[in-house]
């Protein structure tokens, strides 16, 4: 419960263009709560060289539906430091915490000093924020030693804990890569059906499937409550997208694949964009406009690293094939179809083109190797990703190739399995030197437990030449860039069917700059 004195004219001064921010103007009333309104941690996203967007959401009880909170907007201090102990303030403010975005704050902070680590928190009444810290880029033209970062993504709640979160944020991290899948839309089920039989659950859904804003908020809150990924959260920056789970499996442009109608989709979409990004840490530019959402951007680490985070779902036309996993059929050479669409497309081609770093990054949420799934002889490919696309596959591949830009690493995720390998026109036949390297991350917790190997391994590796490595485990990857060599680690759990999970460096992977060439450390 919490308690709110709040008058008529601090209530005014809320909702009237910001006049509570003025140091003039009239205060709001501080807020009196019975629980700790801050359940659900801070984050940190989008790092510049002068700054870095900072995040909170007032939550006092996370899982109620208005998790807690008054209809009526809050202030919400907040203070950057130099130091973890946050003793040299370097920056300060207030923000409000408005009902329409479930009191949610993004704070987008200035001034700040390039390529160095920041500690932020925030207060509201007499109540704080845990510690959070983050990394401010290098100047652009700088010449950084190196950049090192993680990416995961995919955290099924149900299918496992998220012990791979604790340990990632552990690392010392530029910057975190979440590339989507941070929550599964699907109704509670205490069974999972697995290849072995049915199966517990680990943990379970809180109610039935997603579709109304107060549902998707309502999930967000359950898995960001637990703790290992309050501690990532903390620990680093994060650049955050989303794939299908965060609006409804396999979804493309204006079409689910339950058939319904666009527009009654677009009402479901619009409460997941909005869900999307009062939970993130995102900037004021990705703020939804009903359905729609600026997801793709660009991020400059000095002259060594360029990434682009792409969005591969909001203008891609529907999957071929009806969308059937392990087939080909003629859809796939569809001269109309899109995955990234138009604009986003141009926007891609244009950075690459001007690009200066040294390492080139396109940061996405579905495989880009045309892997064949039939490890019988026939050929079959996942057509929810950029393999059931040929055409604006091999349009993006040969402007890479034609243009010769090098040293271009794509980093995937949503197979929850680790792959590593190279990407030619058509992988069946990789005659040369690849047109660049991709690199797909396992999940977090999806798919329960894993293997090291599964039963398909030889076949599935035998009959796509373009692999160079395959795990099937749970966990991570840490990717580090320097001027000479790209290195990308997949670290994995024996387990996430209990916390206790041990983690292990699997495998390292190299890219000598200017080679092309994936070599195994």
């Amino acid at each position: 419960m919490t308690t709110l004195a709040l008058s008529r004219r601090s209530i005014l001064a809320a909702f009237g263009g910001g006049l509570a921010l003025s140091h003039t103007g009239p205060a709001l009333a501080q807020a009196v709560f019975d629980t700790n309104p801050f359940r659900l941690g801070v984050t940190a996203g989008d790092p510049l060289p002068d700054g870095f967007v900072i995040w909170t959401r007032l939550a006092p009880d996370p899982l109620a539906y208005g998790s807690g909170m008054p209809r009526a907007p809050v202030a919400v201090k907040w203070e950057v430091a130099a130091d973890r102990g946050l003793n040299t303030i370097v920056r300060s403010g207030e923000a409000i915490a408005r009902p329409e975005l479930g009191h949610s704050v993004h704070v987008e902070v200035e001034g700040l000093e390039p390529a160095r680590p920041y500690f932020y928190r925030f207060q509201c009444g007499t109540e704080r924020s845990g510690v959070g810290r983050a990394k401010t880029a290098p100047l652009l033209g700088a010449s950084p030693a190196s950049v090192r970062f993680g990416v995961a993504g995919c955290q099924a709640y149900e299918q496992g804990y998220y012990t791979a979160h604790r340990k990632m944020a552990e690392e010392d991290l530029d910057f975190i890569f979440c590339y989507g899948d941070y929550i599964y839309e699907d109704r509670g089920d205490p069974i999972h059906q697995s290849a072995a039989g049915p199966l517990d659950n680990t943990r379970v859904h809180l109610g039935g499937e997603v579709y109304s804003l107060d549902d998707y908020r309502r999930r967000y809150s359950q898995y960001t409550m637990d703790a290992d990924l309050l501690a990532l959260r903390a620990s680093a920056a994060w650049f955050c997208t989303y794939d299908d789970h965060e609006v409804d499996n396999d979804w493309v442009s204006e079409t689910d694949q339950e058939g319904s109608p666009p527009e009654v989709f677009l009402l479901r979409r619009a409460a997941a964009m909005q869900a999307f990004y009062e939970f993130m840490p995102m900037r004021k530019s990705a703020f939804p406009r009903g359905a729609a959402m600026q997801a793709y951007r660009r991020a400059q680490y000095g002259d060594l690293l360029d990434v682009a985070f792409l969005d591969t779902r909001q203008f891609r036309s529907d999957q071929p094939c009806g969308g059937r996993f392990n087939v080909t059929c003629p859809g796939m050479e569809a001269t109309a179809a899109q995955v990234l669409g138009d604009a986003q497309e141009a926007w891609l081609l244009t950075n690459l083109d001007r690009s200066k770093a040294r390492w080139k990054a396109l940061a996405q949420q579905v495989m880009m190797m045309d892997l064949n799934r039939n490890t019988s002889g026939g050929q079959g490919v996942n057509t929810d990703s950029w393999a059931g696309y040929r055409v604006p596959r091999n349009r993006l591949l040969r402007h890479i190739r034609d243009r010769r830009i090098d040293n271009v690493v794509v980093l995937t995720g949503d197979e929850h399995q680790n792959y590593a390998g190279g990407l030619w026109l058509d992988g069946s036949q990789p005659e040369g030197a690849p047109v660049a390297i991709e690199f797909v991350g396992t999940s977090i917790s999806s798919r329960g437990d894993g293997s090291d190997r599964g039963s398909d391994y030889e076949p599935f590796m035998a009959a796509n030449p373009q692999l160079e490595f395959r795990n099937s485990q749970r966990g991570y990857m840490v990717c580090e860039a320097t001027p000479n060599l790209w290195t990308t680690q997949f670290k994995v759990l024996d387990k996430v069917s209990d916390r206790d999970g041990t983690l292990s460096l699997r495998q390292t992977m190299v890219i000598e700059a200017g080679s092309n060439t994936l070599t195994t450390a």
